[in-house]
């Protein structure tokens, strides 16, 4: 990923539908974000769902921003520790369920919300369906690598999964990877307590043998383990959504653990201190190669619409981040080509089976 994306393909102005009462910071992190996306793409427009009080109040800094805006009001607002079985019946006058309808009707290109990630799932499965040949989607996203960036999936919808989920992860993130890193053909690596064939569970090794055989938008590695992650041993990653998520959250550590590392081995005595200053510039290239808001987007891949979960704890810039993936994706024609790729694998299977019975 670029400091800038680039919508390379979409002629038409990008609508992005916004949950602005999700996360923890609300209208303040929401509003300010897509402020900052309409600097770097001044024809994005941006459809608002929530409360119009507070959403006018924040936006009134933005002059131009108001100009491309709508406001959808909305007094309800999914909790962060709400179901998703409760957010899904009692939740369709939402600001979270607005904003996907918006997409689902055609009045938006892409829904992105940092709200409850359970119910944005549900909500968005029920209501923009699955592509076809997809039977669950997942949670994508990237780490930062020796190399750039890993596309890794899944990040948490999916706790457990069979070897036909994990083979459809593959290509989904495959085509991810070819639009975010701009790749023609992205390695994809399973992630295993082993790099050999024959090591972890069932579905694992079976998922390994499938990927062998078929022709998809990617190269298989094969396996690889936990601390190829930040090698950048492969383009992208799959996983179920436990070790994905777990994954995550231990990367996340790790990074606010080093942080701390440095801040108190250069406040430990004045002389540290002063090797600091001389540190300054280089202390600024790190903190933004490890700054999590700049990877934050994690697009959820499979479903018949683009939806993109911003992290709960987003400020402006994060959220930003995430709405310029949103309209990456809706620019690259992400859906269309996903779907075209499912449809050459199964016209190949079917082609495959076809001649093994003559």
């Amino acid at each position: 990923m670029t400091n800038a994306l680039t919508y390379q393909n979409k002629t038409s102005p990008i609508t992005l539908a916004i949950d602005a009462m999700g996360g923890d910071h609300g209208v303040k992190a929401t509003v300010s974000g897509a402020a900052l996306c309409h600097k770097q793409h001044k024809d994005n427009k941006f459809l608002f769902f929530g409360d119009k009080e507070q959403i006018e109040n924040a936006m009134s800094r933005y002059g131009s921003l108001q100009s491309v805006s709508q406001i959808v009001h909305t007094d309800k607002v999914i909790a962060g520790d709400e179901k998703p079985s409760v957010a899904l019946r009692q939740g369709k006058e939402s600001s979270m369920r607005l904003a996907i309808d918006a997409v689902a009707e055609g009045r938006a290109d892409a829904v992105i919300s940092s709200g409850n990630t359970g119910a944005l799932m549900a909500m968005s499965k029920m209501v923009l369906k699955t592509l076809p040949e997809i039977r669950r989607p997942a949670i994508a996203s990237v780490f930062p690598t020796k190399k750039g960036e890993t596309v890794m999936l899944d990040l948490g919808a999916n706790s457990s999964c069979d070897s036909e989920n994990l083979v459809q992860f593959a290509i989904l993130g495959a085509v991810f990877a070819k639009i975010i890193k701009d790749q023609k053909r992205p390695t994809v690596g399973l992630l295993n307590v082993g790099s050999e064939d024959i090591k972890g569970p069932d579905h694992i090794r079976v998922a390994g043998e499938k990927l062998r055989m078929i022709e998809f938008p990617g190269i298989y590695y094969g396996n690889i383990e936990g601390n190829d992650i930040p090698r950048g041993t492969t383009d992208v990653v799959v996983t179920d959504g436990f070790t994905g998520n777990v994954a995550l959250k231990v990367a996340e550590g790790t990074s606010e653990l080093i942080a701390y590392f440095i801040r108190d081995a250069f406040t430990s005595s004045p002389l540290a201190a002063i090797g600091a200053l001389f540190a300054g510039g280089a202390f600024k290239k790190l903190k933004k190669r490890v700054d999590p808001r700049f990877y934050n987007g994690g697009m959820f891949l499979g479903l018949g619409g683009i939806c993109v979960k911003s992290h709960g704890s987003s400020d402006a810039y994060g959220f930003s981040r995430a709405l310029l993936v949103a309209g990456d994706l809706v620019s690259n024609n992400y859906n269309q080509k996903v779907a075209e790729e499912l449809e050459m694998l199964r016209e190949r299977e079917i082609m495959e089976s076809l001649g093994e019975s003559v």
